[in-house]
């Protein structure tokens, strides 16, 4: 019985997905000999039996010099009702408040203390206070400089406005700002957006951030209390980040998926992300290419 999909999919811009990877994978996995192409070239699902979850390391050894993105899911409630998705190096390819940091002069040194708290070696709150602090007096213009630095990681769109166009919900949440995540939820068109807020007096940081502090516990409420007020089951719901603070959503999740994450993440989220880009988020979920919006 073919309980799960095998998604593979291949870096645009550096490979395709070439018949020969396909067999490899295919045969990798014990799956299916009928393939379906969700992008010529770029996508494919395999239907493959429970065993191919055994089977998975050994299949990213084998594609280990290709850019390729191999993804197990259940052939159940492939495509979710809810997107609960981390903001910094996962929507965005910034850390904004190391990009803050940079423009203030301090960069290398809150960035050290973002990496070690990302990696998980840090309590979340305490990291954040810290590194906040160290931002005490200098202007509010330059979360404004920091702005202008922002990316939008490619499929960011396309995950989020395809999503909405399926009647899915859509949030992001942030151990970041508001001042950024509401900028970065307008862009791609996320439905509300939640992150921690940057106290300023007289046009300048104050070094503090309001409280109570928004980490890893409350992404994790988040993703419940929304599955909840939509009356979604725990399968229907998709969450996507990269750093030990999203790590509890991203178990609790009906599927998880790790963003080119840390190691910490990478070792326990068997679902990763780790070539392509956030337009995998919907291959992933059985959509073609032809069915993307946003654009």
């Amino acid at each position: 019985m073919m309980s799960l999909v095998l998604t593979l999919v291949a870096q645009r811009d550096a490979a395709t997905l070439d018949a020969a990877t396909i067999a490899l994978a295919r045969d990798a996995v014990d799956g299916a000999q009928t393939v379906t192409t969700l992008s010529a070239g770029e996508a494919v699902d395999i239907p493959c039996p429970a065993t191919a979850a055994d089977r998975l390391p050994a299949l990213r050894a084998a594609l280990a010099d290709k850019p390729v993105d191999a993804v197990l899911t259940h052939q159940d409630a492939r495509r979710k009702r809810l997107l609960v998705s981390d903001m910094d190096s996962t929507i965005v390819a910034n850390e904004t408040l190391d990009d803050l940091a940079t423009h203030a002069g301090i960069g290398e040194k809150i960035a050290e203390i973002t990496a070690r708290s990302m990696n998980g070696e840090l309590d979340f709150a305490t990291a954040l206070r810290e590194r906040v602090a160290l931002l005490k007096g200098f202007p509010a213009s330059l979360l404004e400089k920091a702005w202008n630095d922002v990316r939008l990681n490619e499929g960011a769109k396309e995950l989020v406005q395809t999503m909405r166009a399926h009647g899915a919900h859509t949030a992001l949440v942030s151990g970041g700002f508001t001042f950024f995540t509401s900028r970065v939820a307008a862009l791609c068109g996320f439905q509300e957006n939640h992150a921690n807020t940057l106290t300023i007096a007289d046009g300048m940081l104050t070094g503090e951030t309001g409280h109570p502090i928004l980490g890893p516990d409350t992404k994790l409420a988040l993703l419940t209390s929304l599955a909840e007020k939509h009356v979604l089951p725990a399968n229907a719901t998709l969450a996507i980040g990269d750093g030990a603070n999203d790590l509890p959503m991203l178990k609790a999740a009906g599927l998880g998926l790790a963003f080119y994450a840390k190691p910490i993440i990478r070792n326990a989220i068997a679902a990763q992300i780790n070539h392509t880009s956030l337009r995998t988020a919907l291959f992933v979920q059985g959509y073609p290419a032809s069915a993307f919006s946003g654009a």
